[in-house]
């Protein structure tokens, strides 16, 4: 399946049904009357996010959705029946963003979180509903109500413990396919990933989910290379896993660059836990890896792991590491939706005094 991960999409809700004008005639029923009926609710459109998607691919094929409108009311004080509603189903972690495509109307980040974008029209009251002591035969009925209509932008941000970052043909997708059963695309030449890879990785019987996000430069924040279309993917990531080329010139400057990308895209994304892997360690001797790892920790100061992916070396260490801060963030999550929970257990079970 083709990943896509941005798509433009057209919502309207349902129509409300118009009022009816009727008047009741019976043979042998001395008091007639209005009995026209209401007319119907439009449809309502409705997100809901699902946990087997992981791709907006649907979108390019499918832009346009129309709830059905209400019908119209009729005689007897029939009500007409109400549209059907349309849910529109995307991958957990997409963000629904205005036609401007910058306002954020809501982020779908929970598994069956479900969000109303279009509201149906409501229907036209019926002239039974206009009946009054000085107009006993109303000849007048509202017409249905107008549904909404947008146009919406959908954003798939992939969910992840830990994102991959570095420059192209770092190793990353090698590192992927090594620890996890993921099998994205290999080569010797750069960019060889062009969108977001998902692995899950067992470390201590604990579960771990990668992201290989496409290589970065100088200046993707800007859109250079690949750009900033794919850094959003890493947003949502606990850690980063900053892979470095150990057969690069000058370590120091590859990993420098792309800790000043993450700062100019959001300054969030370089305050966030990061482990440093010295990767492809097999194609340089014992000196070479011992002094560009010393290089390594005075610039980042921080511990940095050599490694070589493909050899299968060190692995074991640097994943145990960022499992740590994995493990961390899902405890303090825990935590926080505990305390939520006990709020509104509070709030539910608490009355005010008369």
């Amino acid at each position: 399946m083709k990943f896509l991960d941005q798509a433009k999409i057209y919502v309207k809700s349902g129509d409300g049904g118009a009022g009816c004008v009727s008047f009741r005639r019976e043979k042998y029923i001395e008091f007639g009357g209005p009995n026209g009926g209401d007319g119907g609710k439009g449809g309502s459109v409705y997100f809901e996010a699902v946990e087997n998607l992981n791709t907006l691919i649907d979108f390019r094929y499918n832009q346009h959705f129309k709830a059905p409108r209400g019908q119209h009311g009729m005689g007897a004080d029939k009500t007409g029946a109400k549209g059907d509603d349309i849910i529109i189903k995307v991958p957990v972690g997409t963000e629904i963003v205005a036609d401007d495509g910058e306002t954020v109307i809501v982020d779908m980040v929970k598994p069956g979180q479900l969000y109303m974008i279009a509201k149906g029209g409501d229907g036209g009251r019926g002239n039974a509903q206009f009946k009054t002591a000085v107009n006993q035969a109303p000849r007048y009925a509202e017409p249905g109500w107008p549904g909404e209509e947008r146009w919406v932008w959908l954003r798939l941000k992939v969910i992840a413990d830990v994102g991959l970052i570095g420059m192209p043909n770092a190793g990353k997708s090698t590192f992927l396919s090594v620890v996890t059963k993921a099998r994205p695309k290999i080569a010797d030449y750069p960019f060889t990933t062009l969108h977001p890879n998902l692995g899950v990785a067992w470390v201590n019987n604990y579960e771990m989910v990668l992201a290989d996000i496409p290589g970065l430069i100088e200046g993707a924040h800007e859109g250079v290379g690949l750009g900033d279309r794919f850094l959003r993917h890493v947003e949502r990531c606990a850690a980063f896993l900053h892979l470095v080329d150990a057969t690069e010139e000058d370590v120091v400057k590859t990993y420098k660059a792309i800790r000043r990308e993450l700062e100019l895209y959001k300054k969030d994304l370089s305050k966030k836990p990061e482990v440093v892997v010295l990767n492809k360690i097999d194609a340089l001797d014992e000196k070479e890896v011992r002094e560009k790892v010393k290089a390594l920790e005075k610039a980042g100061g921080k511990k940095v792991f050599p490694i070589s992916a493909i050899a299968k070396q060190g692995l074991f260490d640097c994943l145990n590491e960022v499992s740590g801060y994995i493990t961390r963030e899902r405890r303090a999550k825990a935590e926080d939706d505990e305390k939520v929970k006990v709020v509104e257990e509070v709030k539910k079970a608490w009355s005010p005094l008369d």
